[in-house]
């Protein structure tokens, strides 16, 4: 399937990014650093099982070896810095790359993924995020606080790995006016941003077995 036809553009629009892309171009990001990683976690059962997740869950033995595998790709961009979003699945992710790098996560509760309240552990394969989970966080206010997060993280001109969620990266690429493509948001797929005259473009760092689309993360 085409990352950037008719069909991928429908994926995105029934699952509700369009309505994240409207928040988050709403206030663009305008960052100091001219180039950084991101990361999305790697893969956890609540991953494998389409559902919802607890910010507890661990990654599974799958994610690990996706974590040490991208490791090896980032680790010859040398980041001083990493950055994650303190949901076990993102550090743990993140705890795994600084064992090949050889820098100390620091941990930023802002780049959590969305809360989806009462529906933890019910199936997500469906999920539009312009929905309202009973209990959870509304749409605009995780898109909100994930901006100022990542605006802060940004900052910094230190070479800096992000290592956080796929609604993360959703608010990340439409506040930089970037395409969103398949290839980004697989688990554990180490992602190159920089900023050129003109824009901001993305690339993979290492080829990605494209999985299932999966909208929470």
């Amino acid at each position: 399937m085409s990352t950037t036809g008719p069909d991928w553009k429908k994926r995105l629009t029934d699952h509700g990014l369009d309505e994240i892309r409207r928040l988050a171009e709403a206030r663009a990001l305008e960052p100091r650093a001219k180039s950084f990683l991101f990361m999305r976690h790697g893969q956890t059962e609540g991953n494998a099982k389409r559902i919802f997740q607890p910010a507890d869950i661990p990654l599974n033995q799958r994610g690990l070896e996706q974590a040490r595998e991208a490791a090896q790709w980032v680790r010859e961009h040398a980041p001083e810095r990493i950055v994650a979003s303190d949901m076990l699945r993102a550090w743990q992710s993140a705890e795994v790359i600084a064992q090949s790098c050889g820098a100390r996560p620091q941990a930023e509760p802002r780049l959590r993924e969305r809360w989806f309240g009462d529906w933890v552990g019910t199936p997500s394969a469906r999920f539009d995020w312009r929905d309202q989970p009973p209990n959870g966080e509304r749409l605009a206010d995780f898109v909100a606080r994930t901006r100022v997060g990542l605006g802060e993280v940004l900052e910094e001109e230190t070479p800096t790995l992000v290592v956080a969620h796929g609604g993360t990266l959703y608010v990340l690429v439409y506040s930089l006016g970037v395409e969103l493509l398949e290839s980004h948001i697989t688990n554990a797929t180490p992602l190159a941003f920089e900023r050129a005259a003109g824009g901001w473009t993305v690339r993979p760092l290492a080829p990605a077995a494209v999985d299932d689309f999966s909208p929470p993360s």
